[in-house]
């Protein structure tokens, strides 16, 4: 029942939905509120109120009635049924038009007008003032800005006064110093786990699913999940167990059969039912048990190293891949400053905050977006509360 004025600075709106999930978009992941909070490392208790009044199932709802059925996926991850993002940006520009939503592209703004210390709207680029007694600030962080995203809210935030907290690339693929990821570049490994140590040997993320090789070191879902920890701390150590279903004993008996097997060939011969074909010479050499051994001469020592570096694969972090290829921003806006029961700030009245300019993370598998949708409703509903009351 409000006038809504809808702000964007691209040709058209949801830029950033069409690229997400390999543009088939991971709305959100099918899990309790519980699960919500375990999947946000940054600051998640923030969050607790708009994942209960706006969660996974009311966003599964939600795009199902506005013509978007959905589907669940390994890991909960929810996508369109249609596997095209294209059709979630269409529902929610339906939806605006239903609601008689002023859509005005090509509008890029430089500041929130604030007069007696509360809102009362915002300046373009143009120069041309669009008053508003409320002003929902949802311009993502400073990742993907080819999409429009260029870190515009944290400066629009610190000079209404508000404390950003130092903004850093989240879930982004990761430089390692070892160079023989080159060497399996574009291998996906999957059903792996991948366990992550700080420089000072504090574990401080595992998880089991996939990732890929890269021509600089690593990438795919479970280093970009790690990465919210490791990224900005070179001397961080990735550890890779390649069996995760296999314990040493099991793994040793596995060895122990295989090796039986083909116990006339040469080692590096000796793999083909253990391992991807590209990743083989690499474990041979890093083994250091030398690749023309024939494999009856394998000795137990030399066994019992082979199990420790397919259930330790180590890597180095040397540091983070830049802003371009985050897929979010951690940091942002202070918790401290919002009104979490709102998404109202506590330093202007008026001026609401949703999504990643937030200091809100999460990691990948539809939770950021939960964020966007959750934060970006309550915001939503309670502007609409207050303007009914007053």
């Amino acid at each position: 029942g409000l006038a809504v004025t809808l702000l964007e600075r691209n040709r058209e709106p949801g830029r950033k939905i069409h690229v997400s999930g390999k543009g088939r978009c991971n709305i959100t992941n099918d899990t309790d509120i519980d699960g919500l909070l375990r999947n946000i490392p940054g600051n998640p208790r923030f969050l607790r109120t708009a994942f209960y009044r706006f969660g996974p199932r009311e966003t599964m709802d939600f795009f199902a009635e506005h013509g978007v059925p959905v589907k669940v996926e390994r890991g909960g991850r929810v996508f369109p049924e249609s596997d095209d993002a294209d059709d979630v940006v269409r529902a929610l520009i339906a939806f605006c038009r239903e609601h008689h939503v002023q859509l005005r592209t090509e509008t890029t703004v430089k500041e929130i007008v604030v007069e007696e210390g509360s809102v009362r709207g915002v300046r373009d680029a143009g120069g041309a003032v669009h008053p508003a007694d409320t002003v929902i600030l949802a311009v993502g962080g400073a990742s993907y800005p080819g999409t429009g995203s260029r870190g515009d809210g944290y400066r629009m935030a610190k000079a209404l006064g508000h404390d950003i907290v130092p903004i850093r690339p989240s879930l982004v693929p990761l430089e390692t110093e070892e160079r023989w990821p080159t060497e399996a570049q574009g291998l996906s490994l999957r059903n792996v786990a991948l366990t992550a140590f700080l420089p000072e040997g504090k574990k401080v993320y595992h998880d089991l699913g996939e990732m890929l090789f890269t021509h600089f070191g690593v990438s795919g879902p479970l280093v970009l999940s790690a990465s919210r920890h490791v990224g900005e701390r070179p001397g961080s150590r990735l550890e890779i167990d390649l069996k995760p279903g296999l314990d040493e004993e099991a793994l040793d008996a596995r060895l122990l059969r295989d090796f039986t097997a083909h116990h006339r060939k040469q080692f590096q011969n000796a793999l083909d039912d253990l391992l991807p074909k590209s990743l083989i010479p690499i474990i041979v050499a890093l083994s250091q048990i030398p690749a023309q051994q024939p494999v009856y001469q394998i000795t137990r020592e030399e066994r019992k190293r082979l199990r420790r570096l397919l259930k330790h694969l180590t890597l180095t972090v040397k540091g983070a891949r830049p802003f371009t290829e985050a897929i979010v921003t951690a940091g942002g806006v202070n918790t401290r400053e919002i009104d979490s029961r709102t998404m109202q700030s506590k330093r202007i009245p008026g001026l609401y905050f949703t999504g990643e300019v937030i200091d809100v993370d999460g990691y990948t598998g539809g939770f950021n977006l939960q964020i966007a949708w959750s934060t970006g409703r309550l915001a939503g509903e309670m502007v609409n509360t207050t303007e009914q009351q007053t």
